[in-house]
């Protein structure tokens, strides 16, 4: 091997001639991984007809360590066009059992160069299922509130020049806070059953020019935390009064709410499970 050149991890998977499975069988293995991801450039995590998914790299990688057969993937949340991750949660069955380490590490040979990477990975039971499973989700959305545009941050954050009172956000998302029919925020392309969602934290802090708003709830309507965002921008900016959120609401109709906050400013943080394969929180 020549000096500075790093060792391929698929090799063992693909040819055999370094580290052998733990347990072939016809069985398959179930494995939990954790994902982090930059979404700018993709078309969501869900394959479409055109474009660039997550899924499909992700499949993609996994199939070439199961023979070339198709790897489907299940997801804890399935991200829109531009939305980043840190804490994903993924799901795929391999035919054969392998090492976690040695897992994440080929799978993100294969993920190169697309900035998608497998940050743990992890044996998890035949019944345990990455959506399903999952109690409790967590997103960062953020907002660079300052007159200057984003250099470092450009496609991470959401850039408002106007200033924003993070106080008057503060109250008006407390109205927001608990057991609710979340209509009036929720996506005209929803397919939840229901409208009825808990939502247990949504809390706003400032950092200096930045804004951070932390939702948290077993599970969200799309685009519920970018429109709950889009409407306490109006308050943030003395276009709303702190109130009118309330109403909002109550009116269980998505015209009587705020706009549709861009994607680049949310990140889906943390997926929590009762049983969680990594020993923890995400």
């Amino acid at each position: 091997m020549s000096r500075g050149v790093a060792p391929d991890p698929t090799k063992g998977f693909a040819l055999g001639t370094h580290q052998e499975p733990l347990a072939p069988g016809p069985r398959k293995t179930r494995y939990a991984l954790l994902l982090e991801y930059d979404g700018t450039g993709f078309v969501g995590w869900q394959i479409q007809a055109v474009g660039l998914s997550l899924q499909g790299i992700l499949e993609a990688a996994a199939g070439k360590l199961a023979g070339g057969a198709h790897v489907p993937s299940i997801v804890a949340g399935r991200t829109d066009a531009g939305v980043h991750a840190e804490g994903q949660v993924a799901q795929i069955d391999l035919p054969t059992a392998y090492p976690p380490d040695r897992l994440r590490d080929a799978l993100n040979f294969h993920l190169k160069p697309h900035r998608l990477a497998v940050v743990q990975a992890a044996v998890a039971p035949p019944d345990w299922n990455a959506r399903f499973s999952a109690t409790g989700r967590a997103y960062r959305y953020r907002i660079l509130n300052r007159r200057p545009r984003p250099a470092l941050l450009e496609g991470q954050v959401w850039h408002v020049e106007r200033h924003l009172d993070e106080a008057a956000m503060a109250a008006a998302a407390s109205s927001l806070l608990g057991r609710h029919d979340f209509s009036s925020f929720r996506a005209s392309s929803c397919q939840a059953k229901s409208p009825v969602r808990t939502l247990d934290r949504l809390e706003i802090a400032r950092h200096g020019d930045l804004l951070e708003i932390i939702a948290e709830a077993r599970s969200f309507l799309h685009h519920q935390v970018r429109n709950m965002v889009g409407t306490l921008k109006l308050v943030g900016e003395g276009a709303w009064p702190v109130q009118r959120v309330a109403v909002a609401l109550a009116a269980r109709n998505r015209s009587a709410a705020g706009p549709t906050a861009p994607p680049q400013g949310l990140t889906m943080t943390a997926v929590c499970y009762p049983n969680d394969p990594f020993g923890g929180c995400r």
